[in-house]
């Protein structure tokens, strides 16, 4: 992390996990663990749930984040919420384009560009999730994946949007199977993120936009990925559902 240029971001993703009474539980026991947190800490809950994580942290240090968002305000899309409806809520942050989404639901860059469109239209910040398969990796064109999603992502997104933009690396082989990037690997990926948005936008929009690490980023190697300088923070899994766990991770990034 280079904390002269920005700040860390720890960000949950329970994913679908927790119903709201065990939210409530959750969130209570973590407030008192992360109080001095020096970095910014988000809990990205199920839709079920976001409106008892919002009453449970009024007042603290934490906030809430969605999992996904659809690309119109309204209209024939059942099962879908618009971003303007979590904006309402009080949502402040959003999760676009998660592997498991483009995997298991469809998402493709095109969509995720949409998304991403609609939820910082609403006054969101968005947590742009990007990242290879492990075929992808063995066949060297990593960069050329993250790249592409990229670019089509942020076409539309102007510099000053950018302040409302968070970039996820997360190899998606690394996603969920306790296998997890090496540091120098996270580092790489990471740098090259930032080296891209130089060339998109410029040096000073590449040296203050915060690029998280998101795979399986856990309480025993967020050291070792968070000492590494194009790092400055994570998006966490499985291990954001153990308050002793992430309170380890938000305390190695506010070191």
């Amino acid at each position: 992390m280079n904390k002269d240029c920005r700040k860390a971001v720890i960000a949950g993703n329970w994913k679908m996990n927790k119903t709201p009474a065990e939210t409530t539980g959750l969130i209570n026991d973590l407030k008192p663990l992360i109080k001095n947190a020096g970095c910014d800490v988000v809990v990205c809950v199920p839709y079920v749930d976001l409106q008892t994580a919002l009453e449970c942290t009024q007042g603290t240090n934490i906030k809430v984040g969605a999992q996904n968002c659809h690309w119109e305000k309204s209209g024939a899309f059942t099962g879908e919420i618009s971003a303007s409806m979590l904006k309402e809520m009080g949502v402040q942050y959003v999760i676009i384009g998660h592997s498991e989404r483009r995997t298991y639901f469809g998402d493709t860059d095109l969509t995720v560009k949409s998304r991403t469109r609609a939820a910082l239209d609403s006054g969101m910040t968005v947590i742009l999730c990007v990242g290879e398969y492990l075929e992808q990796r063995e066949q060297d064109i990593t960069f050329e994946v993250i790249s592409t999603q990229l670019k089509i992502a942020l076409d539309s997104v102007t510099d000053k949007e950018l302040d409302k933009i968070i970039i996820a690396y997360e190899p998606v082989w690394a996603i969920g199977t306790g296998k997890t990037a090496t540091a120098q690997q996270a580092n790489e990926a990471n740098k090259f993120i930032r080296h891209l948005i130089s060339q998109l936008y410029n040096k000073d929009a590449a040296e203050k936009i915060v690029i998280q690490y998101g795979g399986s980023m856990n309480a025993s190697n967020a050291d070792e990925l968070l000492s590494q300088p194009d790092i400055d923070g994570g998006l966490i899994g499985g291990a954001s559902l153990k308050t002793e766990d992430f309170a380890s991770i938000v305390k190695a990034a506010s070191v």
